[in-house]
């Protein structure tokens, strides 16, 4: 079997370098650097994405040694039939860890073709620390290494304002790129860079807010001495990803136009404001898998997909989305049904073993984030109260108790969250135990049997939990 490198793949060398991607883990590959593979393929970007590896040098070799390829795997289900795709990724050119040659790492600043940054370095990677004082010494940060780097192109190209850059991070967190600029410009308070600087990176650089979606499972070991047979390659990089991607970007037109990933026929849009669209993901998917999870297991399902072929816990999640989440969000209708659509056709992948306990990790505040605001608004909005919402919250409660059918449960969550359920399922009522739980402000930021009806709905729905001798979910009207 060939190794892959560009010579035996009979492939040209890369374009020139437009982006430096931060990060060098399987979402980016599996993900954005295949999104720029069909952007090169379908359009002239002609760009090529160079790695600036931001933890260690572990993949960084194999990259080099691959001289940037690497195939992307989809395995999963798509518009309801089973999808299976192969693509070679073209569009990187190696990798660097600035640690190791910190002075390549500037020279990399010094490239009139460079036009975009991109970065996904986990959700606390954008980040300050004010004890990296030094600006002549590697920030031990991913925003102190990019103020490095943004302060040596200002220099070199004497402050042009056509020579700043676009950002684009990836980091799950709120108004991503707004966070960006502000560990930007914090180092460069701290290290007294110039006042010109600091007004070049506010005016003249863009830094664009994201939500990214896909879930990318990594190296397919289990599938992948067929894959290499099917590829005729040796590829130790191969990432396998889900077929369902999203990628919104809150940016000027100007970069719409530079970055034209809205017209290659994939689901990446440019909008004004991404708040709607990180609203929606997190009330229907991330609430979707926090509703889902103690109903589903205490139904005595492990994984998403073995829940999702149950049909009674089918039913009970499509109906608790398109009556109970659905009308509380502002998106058109029809726009939020297809997401509704896509979320449960995701859960049904087989290629993907999502396990519910992973999920369940923190359950008490993803359920305040995720799913709290639905029962809050659809109350608000229905004058009455969300039976299924509500119905996953007394599972829940059920669920923290932390054994169930004589079998324990590995509740994962917060020492003094854990010692509350502890010492609660010590009362002597179901009644007790839910006005304890829903009176607890700092679970949900309120106290929950101030809402009429509230406590004694969740109270009811436990009390038929505990009466089952097998789990199963009620009738609602």
């Amino acid at each position: 079997m060939k190794k892959l490198t560009r010579t035996t793949a009979s492939l040209p060398q890369t374009p020139p370098v437009k982006i430096l991607q931060f990060g060098s883990g399987n979402f980016l590959r599996g993900f954005i650097d295949w999104v720029i593979d069909i952007l090169n393929e379908k359009t002239e970007f002609n760009g090529a994405i160079q790695i600036i590896q931001s933890i260690s040098a572990s993949v960084g070799s194999p990259i080099n040694t691959q001289e940037g390829l690497y195939h992307v795997v989809l395995n999963g289900i798509k518009y309801g039939k089973p999808f299976y795709e192969t693509r070679l990724i073209t569009s990187v050119k190696g990798a660097l860890n600035p640690v190791e040659d910190v002075g390549a790492y500037l020279k990399m600043a010094e490239n009139p073709e460079l036009r975009f940054i991109i970065s996904n370095t986990t959700e606390a990677g954008i980040t300050f620390s004010g004890l990296d004082t030094d600006p002549k010494s590697l920030s031990t940060t991913f925003p102190g290494k990019l103020t490095m780097l943004l302060y040596h192109r200002y220099q070199f190209f004497n402050g042009a304002d056509d020579k700043g850059l676009v950002m684009l991070p990836c980091e799950l967190i709120e108004k991503n790129g707004e966070a960006m600029k502000n560990s930007i410009l914090q180092y460069s308070s701290l290290w007294n860079l110039s006042k010109d600087f600091q007004e070049w990176i506010k005016h003249h650089n863009s830094f664009c807010n994201t939500l990214v979606d896909r879930i990318v499972p990594g190296f397919p070991k289990e599938s992948i001495d067929q894959i290499q047979q099917s590829t005729g390659y040796e590829d130790s990089l191969i990432v396998a990803a889900e077929p369902y991607h999203l990628w919104m970007i809150e940016a000027p037109e100007a970069v719409q136009q530079e970055f034209p990933v809205d017209q290659i026929g994939l689901n990446i849009k440019f909008v004004k404001d991404l708040t709607p669209y990180r609203t929606r993901k997190v009330r229907i998917l991330n609430g979707a898998h926090t509703t889902l999870v103690p109903v589903a297991y205490l139904s005595g399902f492990r994984t998403v997909r073995e829940s999702m072929e149950d049909p009674s816990i089918s039913h009970y999640l499509h109906n608790t989305l398109f009556e109970e989440i659905i009308p509380t969000l502002d998106l058109s209708a029809e726009e939020l049904r297809q997401f509704a659509n896509d979320v449960t056709e995701r859960f049904l992948n087989p290629s993907i073993r999502h396990e519910l306990i992973s999920i369940s990790l923190n359950s008490i505040s993803k359920y305040k984030v995720r799913v709290l605001p639905s029962v809050l608004k659809f109350i608000e909005i229905e004058n009455q109260l969300p039976d299924r919402l509500l119905f996953s919250l007394a599972a829940l409660i059920r669920f923290y108790k932390g054994q169930w059918l004589n079998e324990v449960i590995p509740t994962n969550d917060a020492p003094e969250v854990l010692d509350f359920f502890k010492k609660v399922w010590k009362e002597d009522s179901v009644e007790k135990i839910v006005r304890a739980t829903l009176s607890n402000a700092s679970f949900w930021g309120q106290d929950l049997t101030k809402i009429e009806g509230f406590a004694e709905k969740v109270t009811g729905y436990l009390m038929q939990i505990e009466r089952q001798e097998v789990f199963s979910i009620p009738e609602f009207a």
